[in-house]
């Protein structure tokens, strides 16, 4: 019997219909517009963003404040001894493995295309961190404060209500069982269908555009030391190439696919890391992540806060007029658009830790390796730029997918060693995204059965063709213009994410003796005599023997 047992709602076939049918239509809709008119389509999509960052600056900052606050909660409170699964459960997975995988599915990839890049972007322009005789300090903090504590609590507040639903309550693991239960009954079916096609939806687009990204940046680095000029051919062979090892990854499995992949992800990028700091600016890294670390925590609660309010005194007529929209509020969206898939990633492997323990690995942890990772690779990047007049700005302004090659490719001794770890950690990483995403996107569409290897191979397949498509259409252009749609389509998936937060604040308040019976129910690992009249997927023989909950 697989635990937890089964105790959510069974979907009514019209509404199964309608989550498997509308999201490829409307995908196929989309790219079929996109690609038609790319221009009419980024003007109506930039108008949008424009309107979201003009109007609402101040909320994508007080929605990241909410998800730090609830983490904290969470991890100082009594209900941190709760522990996922039930009282009695363990860790499916080590440490190492459970930190490689959460890790690899929620930000590798954005490392690995943004330690050098943002740091380099932003070292002339830094609000709030005054420029001083340290270039470039005010991009290295904003870098940390981007893609460190903020982030992973934002990812985590996500997972969290995932997990607790799906291996406390016996719920399926999607956002519509963990959120609709709050709602009055007559709305709960209707809202549950829109969750599910917004977290679908989402999870397509945001993979399959990332796929597009993650094929360029592949072929940027190829072509740092290889010589290989890029164009669609090329773009679409790399695709093949990493579907291919995504599908080989997701047929096989978490245990022996998505966690062999991550651990060598951990390996590559230790090795990576650790080779920057040592025949790089030893010295000079040591007293620049010394410091820098001092000003991100000295400038937490003002970077967290910081709308610029004077923006919001007269209408925006872009959002490039705001330096918000460029970063924090383009990079707050990105995370919410991609919790879909790396929230419910995390939750599925984060069986048998207590939400203390989830809280703090899913935060602390990894906050601390992606400070470590931005301080040695971007002080690195920002002393050889100032060494070579410029050079990796300039290439930054031409690619920004090339500024780490650039950077590698200045370390002495094992420069153009690291250039070929720099470009396999490319495409593992974005296995590793893509397989959890599918693994995500499979519980979406077929819960609360189990889907089979071949379906996420399918979806693999899917995703896949969908980037195809996009880039030998209408280029980078289209691409771009459909991952920034799907951006903003975070802004109404925010409330969503807003309202299951509710939900499991809650749960947590009211769990009383009746709900800790449950959780020790439906993960009891002995044979019970429910279990006599449930298929092969844990369900009830007959629909009528699901308890209402």
């Amino acid at each position: 019997m697989d635990l937890p047992r089964f105790r959510g709602q069974l979907i009514p076939p019209l509404d199964r219909a309608i989550i498997k049918a509308l999201p490829p239509l409307l995908i196929i809709a989309t790219v079929i517009a996109v690609t038609l008119n790319p221009d009419g389509a980024a003007g109506v999509i930039n108008r949008l963003r424009t309107f979201v960052t003009s109007g609402f600056t101040w909320f994508f900052v007080l929605y990241s404040v909410i998800a730090v606050a609830v983490c904290i909660w969470i991890a100082a409170s009594k209900v941190g001894k709760v522990r996922l699964g039930g009282p009695k459960a363990t860790p499916e997975h080590g440490r190492f493995a459970w930190y490689s995988m959460l890790f690899a599915c929620g930000q590798g990839i954005g490392l690995i295309f943004w330690s050098v890049a943002q740091p380099i972007m932003l070292r002339d322009e830094s609000p709030l961190i005054p420029a001083g005789p340290n270039p470039g300090e005010g991009g290295l903090v904003w870098t940390y404060f981007h893609w460190g504590l903020t982030a992973w609590a934002m990812y985590c507040v996500v997972a969290v209500c995932l997990a607790y639903s799906h291996h406390n309550l016996g719920k399926t693991l999607t956002f519509r069982e963990a959120t609709v239960d709050i709602l009055p009954r007559k709305v709960r079916r209707p809202a549950g269908v829109v969750v599910e096609l917004l977290a679908i939806i989402a999870t397509v687009l945001g993979l399959a555009t990332s796929f597009g990204f993650a094929s360029l940046q592949f072929t940027s680095g190829i072509s740092s030391f290889t010589g290989l000029e890029a164009g669609p051919a090329v773009w679409v062979a790399v695709i093949a190439v990493l579907g291919g090892l995504t599908a080989l990854s997701a047929f096989l499995g978490v245990n022996k696919g998505m966690k062999r992949i991550s651990e060598t992800n951990s390996i590559l990028s230790i090795v990576l890391v650790a080779a920057v700091f040592v025949f790089g600016p030893t010295v000079y890294i040591l007293s620049n992540m010394s410091q820098t670390f001092g000003t991100f925590i000295y400038q937490f609660i003002p970077m967290s806060l910081w709308t610029e309010a004077q923006n919001a005194a007269a209408p925006m007529d872009s959002w490039q007029d705001s330096w918000n929209g460029w970063w924090t509020v383009f990079i707050w969206a990105w995370v919410i658009a991609f919790s879909p898939f790396v929230a419910s990633f995390i939750a599925r492997i984060s069986r048998g830790r207590t939400l203390r323990e989830f809280i703090i690995g899913v935060t602390l942890i990894p906050s601390l390796i992606v400070m470590v990772w931005v301080g040695v690779i971007g002080s690195a990047a920002l002393y050889y730029d100032d060494a070579s007049d410029r050079t990796i700005s300039g290439a930054v302004a031409q690619d920004t997918s090339s500024g780490l090659f650039a950077a590698l490719d200045m370390v002495p001794v094992v420069g153009g060693v690291l250039l070929v770890i720099a470009t396999i950690l490319v495409a593992t990483y974005y296995v590793t995204s893509l397989d959890s995403g599918t693994y995500a996107l499979a519980e979406f569409v077929s819960a609360p059965k189990k889907s089979g290897p071949w379906f996420r191979v399918v979806l693999v397949v899917s995703i896949g063709a969908v980037a195809v498509v996009l880039l030998s259409i209408g280029g980078t252009a289209v691409v771009d213009t459909v991952q920034t749609g799907t951006i903003i389509g975070a802004f109404p998936f925010s409330f969503v994410i807003l309202l299951m937060i509710a939900n499991l604040i809650r749960r947590l308040r009211n769990r009383d003796k009746v709900v800790k019976s449950l959780e020790k129910e439906v993960n009891d690992p002995y044979h019970r005599p429910e279990d006599e009249v449930t298929e092969v997927h844990g369900l009830p023989v007959s629909a009528e023997s699901v308890p209402e909950r």
